[in-house]
């Protein structure tokens, strides 16, 4: 096994490779930023964690080092080979972090999993909404990306950070930054600054909702125009200007201001 200390460039070139631009490859290797983010997973001796986008199996180390079992799951063919090669004691998977299935890994472990990973930025969304899918079977995660993307997810109501990720997210999980990370921690340094987005699931969704696909269409149709109030906004919704006033909310507010429980509300009031 290759020394821990053995920085992302020296390791691509070893094994002959370069960052791949185009599928958003940025290294991790600051051992003391690998070692905070582990901490942040909470895991330990019984657990299991899920970590997508393994790439060279440098918070890989980390994550196994809290004694927990990793499970470690890379796209790349020429990485996953490096990964099964490098590590002792990660179960590495050649497969896509957007459709892995979350499940199967829980029902193996008998218990919801952590999920970890250092996420391309481009695919930070689709892999955030993969996890709400999948909520059921996560306790926590922990997962790296662009510092704008982090920040809104955890946003209160009334800021301009404060959108569609902030509440759909927040109807099942507590969000809060666990850490910002330098450019310089990566190989190659990323245009972008960097955070680490915890987020904590919960038994039971914050409020009640009848339908989630239609609470999901509601907080859309209130973020799609951000300048627009909730009377305009909401137009595509039949319904919506009297779920508004059952649920005693002003239909000049904008979607900016309403909290999850208040989304909630409105979504009950809609016609069945």
């Amino acid at each position: 096994m290759a020394a821990v200390s053995e920085s992302p460039g020296k390791l691509l070139r070893r094994h002959g490779l370069r960052p791949k631009k185009s599928w958003g490859q940025n290294f991790l290797g600051d051992e003391k930023v690998l070692g905070v983010l582990a901490a942040l997973s909470g895991a330990g001796p019984g657990d299991w964690i899920v970590e997508l986008g393994a790439g060279l199996g440098h918070l890989t180390r980390a994550l196994l080092a809290t004694g927990a079992r990793v499970v470690a799951v890379e796209r790349d063919r020429e990485l996953a080979p490096i990964l099964r090669q490098e590590l002792v004691g990660a179960e590495v998977h050649e497969a896509d972090a957007k459709s892995f299935d979350l499940g199967a890994v829980a029902a193996r472990a008998g218990r919801p999993i952590v999920l970890c990973g250092n996420l391309p930025y481009h695919l930070s969304s689709p892999i955030l909404f993969h996890a709400l899918d999948q909520r059921a079977s996560i306790r926590r995660a922990v997962l790296l990306l662009q510092r704008e993307v982090a920040e809104r997810v955890a946003a209160p109501p009334g800021g301009r950070d404060y959108g569609l990720l902030s509440v759909l997210l927040g109807l099942w999980a507590d969000a809060r930054i666990g850490l910002s990370v330098p450019r310089g921690s990566f190989t190659p340094p990323p245009e972008v600054e960097s955070a680490a987005l915890v987020l904590d699931f919960l038994s039971a969704p914050r409020a009640q909702v009848g339908d989630e696909a239609r609470f999901r269409a509601l907080v859309k149709a209130a973020f799609a125009q951000r300048r627009k109030t909730l009377s305009n906004a909401l137009k595509v919704l039949p319904g919506a200007r009297e779920a508004l006033e059952r649920a005693g909310i002003d239909s000049q507010r904008r979607g900016e201001t309403l909290t999850v429980e208040e989304f909630a509300a409105v979504e009950r009031g809609l016609p069945r």
